[in-house]
């Protein structure tokens, strides 16, 4: 039986989702974007377009529920099945868009730069348990204006899994669409075997700019899936209660469905958000924070209650280091998040409030993840009865440590971590070197770098990729792309 965890009763989802519809029919909410406005006014929205300023009907939400995409897949690089965004089923991808990366050497966070999210793309292609590789760091040796496609470029380029990220501009979406295309060859490829997933986000409260909104409409034109991700901060940007975060969080998300549906019925994205409750205390949004980790949990009740899949930023730390903290608090969302059955959880290798990313904590990140899969398998029987054959083997020989049935499950049944997580005693652990935890985290990090194998990309797609990528950043003023043989 499969482990699982509620927050929300089924009446207390449907009071939210209902006191969410009325924000949006009543007081409405604000769109930056003239022609998304003209295109609900026709769908029966009032609109003042002076004001940017929308309010709906529950005939255009209702709408949006009947043809919103209750299941996608994801594909990699090679057109291969990855992710299946369906019922229960579980995917971990690294948080995204770090502005510094945690320097092992010298402890300190630091900006990054092209050589270290290549390091990042090939470190994550070596980690099993972690389904996706998102745009995490933002590399400061590249003009600005180039910086979501150029981290786009960096990861089809050096990795094969699919891609979690986002357009900070409306014209950075066409050339990270057209990277794409030249992995899928074209448009109904790209549609039937998506690539990446584009993070768009609703301001708090009740807000979406031109950028954020083109995006989510250029997305859905293109069947593109996307996830919404809503950040309401409670007590601050939102009520300080949770349930009333959950409230605007839901009515910023369906906002989100209406738009998407209204460009394309059956536009596939996941249900997802950032939410955070405020600490007034030191004037920080924690990600760490159990009412955080309640609040992801919750909307994904929500979301699914709606039949939608999807996302949450969980399994992530406020920590400053790879400390206790940075454990506790990432294991703790991932394992919640798991059992809530997130289908898309965002945040291994992050600290410092998602602004930092690290390498050797994405190492550890990556058996957490192991070990909350291994959980969601729960217990079940295999061979177990009649008990008695098992218990009469165990009598004859003392031990079962060759049985043929411990030889046959021993690896179904047990996960076993990689080198990072101790489990040697203390005499065999110092015999080995007593190396610390971050100490053995370096280490897996420098020997799945040596393991690196390069993406089975077709060397032509490569070179096209990096034609697309040089004339973008010609485009903007750079002569040349950062080196690439790191």
């Amino acid at each position: 039986m499969r482990p699982k965890l509620k927050f929300l009763s089924d009446d207390l989802i449907e009071q939210i989702v209902r006191e969410a519809r009325i924000l949006l029919c009543r007081p409405g909410l604000d769109i930056h974007n003239q022609d998304i406005l003209k295109m609900l006014a026709d769908h029966g929205a009032t609109i003042d377009l002076e004001k940017h300023h929308a309010i709906l009907t529950d005939g255009i939400i209702d709408n949006a529920l009947k043809t919103a995409c209750h299941s996608f897949k994801l594909y990699d690089v090679l057109g291969n099945e990855t992710h299946d965004f369906s019922g229960d089923n579980v995917h971990f991808t690294p948080g995204s868009a770090a502005i510094t990366i945690l320097d092992n050497e010298t402890g300190e966070m630091r900006p990054p730069t092209s050589a270290d999210y290549i390091k990042y793309t090939k470190l994550v292609s070596r980690l099993n348990h972690i389904a996706s590789q998102s745009t995490a760091l933002i590399p400061t040796d590249v003009n600005a204006q180039v910086s979501d496609s150029y981290r786009l470029y960096l990861s089809l380029l050096h990795c094969e899994k699919p891609v979690v990220t986002g357009a900070f501009t409306i014209e950075a979406f066409t050339i990270m669409k057209e990277l794409q295309l030249a992995v899928r060859g074209s448009e109904s490829g790209l549609k039937e075997r998506p690539l990446t997933i584009f993070s768009v986000c609703p301001t708090a409260p009740l807000k979406w700019s031109d950028v954020t909104s083109q995006n989510l409409v250029d997305c859905a034109r293109y069947g593109i899936p996307v996830e919404y991700i809503s950040m309401p901060l409670s007590g601050f940007m939102a009520p300080v209660t949770l349930v009333g975060t959950l409230v605007q969080h839901t009515a910023e998300t369906l906002s989100g469905i209406v738009i998407s549906q209204l460009t394309n019925p059956g536009a596939p994205a996941l249900y997802g958000g950032s939410p955070a409750v405020f600490d007034v205390r030191y004037e920080t949004t924690p990600m760490g924070a159990v009412e955080t980790m309640m609040i992801d949990c919750a909307h994904n009740e929500i979301g699914k209650h709606l039949g939608l899949p999807t996302q949450a930023y969980i399994g992530l730390s406020d920590a400053n280091a790879l400390d206790a903290q940075a454990g506790l608090e990432t294991s703790m969302g991932a394992t919640l998040a798991a059992l809530a059955g997130i289908n898309n959880i965002s945040g291994p290798g992050m600290i410092d409030f998602e602004s930092c990313q690290s390498l050797e904590k994405l190492v550890v990140d990556n058996e957490i993840c192991g070990m909350t899969l291994r959980m969601l398998k729960g217990i079940e029987p295999k061979e177990d009865f009649p008990a008695l054959p098992r218990f009469e083997e165990l009598l004859k020989e003392k031990h079962l440590l060759i049985s043929e049935h411990s030889q046959r499950y021993l690896r179904d049944e047990h996960y076993f971590p990689g080198p990072v997580i101790n489990r040697a005693n203390k005499s065999r652990w110092q015999e080995e070197g007593g190396f610390t935890l971050r100490q053995r985290a370096a280490q897996e990090v420098s020997k799945l770098l040596t393991e690196y194998r390069p993406s089975r990309l077709p060397d032509d797609c490569k070179k096209e990729l990096t034609r697309l990528m040089q004339r973008e950043a010609h485009r903007h003023g750079m002569e040349h792309l950062p080196d690439q043989t790191t």
